[in-house]
């Protein structure tokens, strides 16, 4: 009997567009070679990449069976629950595993792990893949083919033994590398790194000169360099008075317009790689604008702007990935986010208790927000004390 459906090929021929696709650098406009490790050298990029991948990574994550009425029952005893929220893999705690993938996401626009497999089906593991060892084919299905290159040797994986996070897509099948994106305009902070090295490695910048009318010769000019930097050089000699003879003067040096320029330049930099990876300046350390009234508004943002569509595409990536039809209607998979926002308790109880006592409102809805688990009568009761 001739089997009716076209097999899938691991072999099937490489279309070389796709090649392209992934991401080895290039030199950008200022002459610095920009790829994700020399942007990662960048404190602020290392910082923006930190803040966020670690802060999903904390996250609680956790498989739920779907109740009736909405309502949610954890699945700890599923065997997906173990893999996702206590260890993925042998070598690795769920919080490591979620902080790489999610670190190579934002550098590289793409995140990719091994799906492993029972006899039955069930998923037993998922091992991390570097990015960089990855070229995705397009196979004539139309499906996807990962080729991983991991210590000389080719494996062919099919889609459905890839977990696959992508960034932003302009086609639906590969990320797009913020790193690449934004090349020229970490090519000039890279730059500017530069500069500063080579100016504080190649010539000292005075802080002030020491004149005198009188015309000196070597070593006297030496020795009186040697006896002002030994009497008044350093932090312990900060703030002494000194006694200039011989009609010596001391003028000090301010800021020329470069310096200030460079300096502005710095700053302007943390903003822009802020931009880039859509996060306040503030928690990457830029406290200019900071001050008490707005950082409760500025965390909010980072949660519902910042993270939450970070979120949501690991919740879709891992359903799409490690659930089929059937089961993604009985299942489905969710972060618990509501941590991070319980300095702001205060309002989100007010918000609860006003829903609750105009009636648009339950109680057991206010405990479902917060991932509370069900209790029996809780709407039976008065709206409001008695």
């Amino acid at each position: 009997m001739r089997w009716p459906w076209k097999r899938e090929k691991r072999d099937a021929p490489i279309d070389p567009s796709w090649a392209a696709l992934i991401d080895r650098g290039a030199l950008s406009a200022s002459g610095a070679f920009v790829d994700s490790k020399t942007a990662e050298s960048i404190a602020t990029v290392h910082a923006a990449v930190n803040l966020i991948a670690g802060t999903v990574a904390s996250l609680p994550l956790h498989l739920y069976q779907r109740g009736e009425n909405g309502d949610r029952v954890r699945a700890s005893d599923h065997p997906l629950y173990r893999v996702l929220h206590d260890a993925p893999n042998e070598r690795q705690t769920a919080l490591e595993f979620r902080e790489q993938l999610t670190a190579h996401c934002l550098l590289w626009g793409n995140a990719y792990a091994e799906i492993h497999r029972d006899a039955a089906g069930t998923v037993t593991a998922l091992t991390p893949i570097h990015p960089r060892d990855v070229t995705i084919v397009k196979l004539p299905s139309g499906r996807l083919r990962y080729d991983v290159s991991e210590g000389g040797e080719l494996r062919r994986l099919l889609a459905d033994e890839v977990l696959h996070l992508r960034d932003r897509s302009d086609d639906g099948l590969v990320g797009k590398s913020r790193i690449t994106t934004a090349r020229e305009m970490l090519g000039g902070i890279l730059a500017q790194q530069e500069h500063g090295n080579r100016t504080f490695a190649n010539g000292a910048k005075l802080s002030g000169v020491l004149k005198t009318p009188h015309v000196l010769d070597k070593g006297s000019a030496e020795r009186i360099s040697e006896s002002w930097r030994q009497q008044f050089g350093g932090a312990a000699n900060s703030g002494k008075v000194a006694v200039l003879e011989h009609g010596l003067e001391f003028q000090p040096l301010s800021m020329s317009n470069e310096d200030a320029q460079w300096l502005a330049a710095r700053q302007f930099s943390v903003e822009e790689v802020a931009r880039l990876f859509n996060v306040p300046p503030v928690l990457l350390g830029d406290l200019r604008h900071a001050n008490f009234s707005n950082s409760v508004e500025m965390m909010r943002h980072f949660v519902t702007v910042t993270l939450r569509p970070w979120l949501a595409r690991w919740e879709q990536a891992l359903e799409r990935a490690l659930m089929g039809p059937i089961a993604r209607n009985r299942y489905f998979i969710e972060f618990s986010a509501e941590g991070l926002l319980r300095g702001d308790a205060k309002h989100r109880a007010e918000f609860y208790k006003s829903g609750i006592e105009a009636g648009w409102l339950l109680r057991s809805e206010a405990r479902r927000l917060e991932n509370l688990p069900t209790v029996e009568g809780i709407d039976d009761g008065p709206t409001e004390d008695a």
